[in-house]
Parts: structure tokens; sequence; C-alpha cells
């Protein structure tokens, strides 16, 4: 079945203030509308303009049809519906360019009860109490029982609204008036407090919270790293030289812990392991010092608009003995990390002698790594 929607943005918006419509306004480094669009991509979409507006509209770069509006939002609906005659539209969403938070849930809540009715519509139960007032002081109340606070966008059959708006008398004050005044049964569907009409200069605000709060990104990345014994008198364990009487054998300086973080690291950012960054196969890498690769990987951490979380290594090992050295070792890759010692966790177990480490043949590490957006 295919669907379109209208968004109409041919208003003024002057409570909201500034120098441009509030539809045009920056919200998050985009104008209000660009998020209102982009809410509806894949549909074919209708942006409706007011005819000033015509040069900012071609600034958006959408491919959205282009329709100029009339005096009134009932009169910009209708040119805009009126424009997709003859298009095989079977239903239409039409959507306040206002109102840029509306999400994939209330769209789909919309589409579905349309299967069963010929409009449909979200909002909000009304929970506080109506007064009436006069000179200032209250006058009286009202039973707030069976009314709602209604939103966008208004879901309906494309042939009957058209019809509905080409015999209603103009002056309604949105779609479901013109749908009722047809006859039409309108179904009331799940509305959000998110998807807030922008009205006041305050309603930027709230709309910014709202949109940081979505663009949390969280990634999580793990990471595990192998290294044999060889001769030696030390080796190095997330950052800390310990005396041994082995050491473990490696390209770099083979700190299996530090090298199991990395790679946590590099996993959440999904940009490949350690080897691929820094090719045991160029000799610039051997005997290198392992903070270089860390650093690189928290680099890209912060080049991503990311930060870490916390992280957590775990040394799977019969000895050296790790307990003694862990405040260290979460020391000094707090330190490369260039993060509070309180985000990192460093701890040890053995595999009860079993395997490779349980012969004590080497050492073997776990990580993993949880980065949010900043």
């Amino acid at each position: 079945m295919k669907t379109a929607a209208i968004l109409v943005a041919a208003g003024r918006g002057s409570r909201a203030g500034g120098a441009l419509p509030k539809q045009w306004q920056s919200l998050a480094g985009e104008p209000v509308i660009a998020h209102a669009l982009r809410a509806f991509a894949g549909m074919e979409r209708v942006l409706v303009i007011h005819p000033d507006d015509r040069d900012l509209a071609g600034a958006l770069g959408t491919d959205a049809r282009i329709v100029e509006g009339g005096a009134t939002r009932d009169a910009s609906v209708r040119a805009a519906l009126e424009a997709l005659d003859g298009r095989g539209i079977r239903q239409v969403l039409i959507h306040d360019g206002a109102r840029p938070l509306v999400s994939a849930e209330v769209i789909a809540g919309v589409l579905a009860a349309l299967k069963t009715a010929p409009g449909a519509a979200p909002a909000l139960p009304v929970t506080d109490a109506l007064w009436t007032g006069e000179g200032g002081h209250v006058s009286g109340t009202r039973d707030r029982a069976g009314l709602f606070r209604a939103q966008t966008p208004q879901g309906f059959d494309y042939a009957a609204i058209l019809a509905a708006h080409r015999c209603h008398p103009g002056g309604a004050a949105d779609d479901v008036e013109v749908a009722r005044h047809a006859g039409l049964a309108v179904a009331i569907t799940a509305g959000s407090e998110d998807n807030l009409k922008l009205t006041l200069p305050g309603d930027f605000a709230r709309a910014e919270a709202v949109l940081k709060g979505r663009r949390m990104d969280l990634r999580i990345g793990n990471g595990f790293d192998v290294h044999a014994f060889c001769p030696g008198d030390h080796l190095w364990l997330c950052g800390v030289k310990i005396a041994h009487g082995r050491g473990l054998l490696g390209h770099s300086d083979a700190d299996v812990g530090m090298h199991a973080l990395t790679d946590a690291l590099y996993g959440a950012l999904a940009e490949g392991d350690i080897g691929q960054h820094f090719p045991p196969s160029d000799p610039q890498w051997k005997g290198a010092e392992s903070h270089i690769f860390l650093r690189h990987a928290m680099g890209r951490v912060a080049a991503r608009g990311l930060k870490l979380a916390n992280c957590d290594v775990t040394l799977i090992c019969e000895a050296p003995k790790i307990g003694p050295h862990a405040p260290a070792m979460r020391a000094a890759l707090a330190a490369i990390m260039g993060v509070e010692m309180e985000r990192v966790s460093v701890k040890a177990t053995t595999s009860e002698r079993l395997g490779f480490t349980g012969r004590e043949e080497g050492i073997a590490a776990l990580a993993s790594a949880a980065l949010v957006s900043l």
C-alpha cells in the first residue's frame, strides 16, 4: 500500500522568536524541518512551504516534492493533497513540520490503525486538572475525563481525506476536524511526550535535550590475546614491569593484557585489531611498547566522538601472581588512556592447571570495553 507523508511548514511561527520561522531554525545543527522530514524517509513526501521560503527549502537538498501552501493550515494541506492526486497514493500521513521528534513507534501506531479505520491520529490523555480563568483568577473547573492532547502525524485513507478537504468550508484546527466534519471515524493511537510541537523559545532547549538522549551511542568490544613464555627475567603486563623467571614472546613487548584491551577498543569501533593498524610484518613495530597501540586506539575513540565508560581485563595464568600488581596495572592503563582509575578493572584467574596456561606455557588475556557518546 503506497503511503505518502505531507509535512506542513508554511506557517510563520512568530511566538518561537528568532530571525527565521521556527521550522527553519537550527536544532542540533540542522533545520527543524530536516529532522521531521527524516522521520518519514522511504515514503513519498510533500513539503508544504511559504512562498518566501523557497531558497531555504532548496538548501535542504531533499527529494521531497515542494508545494507552496495557502493562507491557512487546511488550505496548505489541501494543496499538498491535490499535488498527490493521480500518483497511486492509498494512505497519507499529515504531520506538523514543527514536530521534529516524532518517533518510528508513533508513526507505526498510526499506520497500524489505518488497517481498520479510515483515519487515525496520536494523542496523549489529559492528566492535569483543568480550570477556566477570568481576570487572572480561577473561575471554574472542567472534567478532564475523555480529553486528549492531539498530535501528528494524522493518518487517513487518501481518497477519503482529499474528498473531505474539498468539501470543508475552511478554518479547521487540524485534519481530524476536517475528517470528522465529513463523517470519517478517527481512531486514537498512542502519542509520545517527546513528540512536542515547537511553539515557544524554551521548546528548542527541551528538543535539544531529547535529541541528545536519543543519540547516546553505546558500543561494546571484546579482545583476546595469548603470548607464550620465553627465556627472560621479566615481563610486561598491563603496563607494569614484573620480575619473573621468564619473559613473554612477541613481536612487540608482548604485553598480553594491553593487547587484549586495545583489541577490545578497536572491536567496539568496528575497526579491526592491532594487526591491521600495526602489522607485525612491519619492522618498525618490532619491540614496540604496547602503550603506543593503546594510545592509538583511544585516539580513534575520541575521533569518533566517544569516550570510555569502563573496561575490564582478565589475565589467565598460573604465574606470576597478579593480585599484588593489579592496583598498579589499573593506574598504568588509566594513565595511558587518560581516564579515571575507577573506569579500569584488572583481575586474574587460573585455568585450574588445564590447557597451555595450566601447563605454564604462556599467558592469555580477555578484555571488554564499553564506549559511550560524548
